[in-house]
């Protein structure tokens, strides 16, 4: 389940954010936002939800893909949700973060194409900070612990480690992708490509 993402959109129904399942549960238990039912578009309240989707819980059922678990209830994971008085339109922008760096470089290393896991991996600046590098999309990648401390205080030219993508700012949308690049099936409908 910590893996599992919700799609947040406004009152409008367009898209705003991606959030994690106990953040958008929270908002539907405390009755902020609505659960969408992604196949039949109705509008769901969280007693609405439990009651169309709830069922007992079995012990077959332990650590079974897409619902939540309680002691006795097996709850179908919600997918999409829609906030119930946020209207805003969203930025057409993607913010810098750490996160959305790892998911533009597919948390692989951008010298050496290596993947070690997000714990082995570090944000380098292309143009050092110390030389005036900004911290954007445009001068930082990910990089191996080991290729990080190969280039230290250089520009890849200098020390010989070429890039093996140049850095790019992402679309928007990338936002709502997964790390390899794919929209989930069921936000598709509700994401224009």
């Amino acid at each position: 389940m910590q893996n599992d993402q919700i799609l947040v959109m406004n009152r409008s129904w367009l898209p705003i954010a991606v959030t994690t399942v106990k953040r958008g549960m929270s908002l539907v238990f405390r009755g902020h936002a609505r659960v969408v039912d992604e196949e039949s578009y109705q509008i769901h309240t969280w007693e609405s939800w439990l009651s169309q989707h709830a069922e007992p819980k079995t012990p077959a059922d332990d650590n079974e893909a897409g619902f939540i678990q309680t002691v006795s209830l097996k709850i179908r994971l919600p997918r999409v949700i829609t906030l119930g008085h946020f209207n805003g339109v969203p930025s057409q922008q993607l913010a810098y973060s750490r996160r959305a760096l790892f998911r533009r470089d597919n948390y692989q290393c951008q010298y050496c194409g290596c993947q070690p896991g997000v714990k082995q991996l570090t944000i380098d600046h292309v143009m050092p900070r110390s030389r005036g590098g900004p911290t954007d999309w445009l001068n930082c990648v990910i990089a191996c612990v080991r290729c990080n401390v190969r280039k230290s205080n250089r520009t890849p030219e200098e020390c010989g480690q070429p890039l093996k993508r140049k850095p790019f700012k992402p679309n928007w949308l990338d936002g709502f992708k997964n790390p390899d690049g794919s929209l989930p099936d069921v936000w598709a409908k509700f994401v224009k490509h």
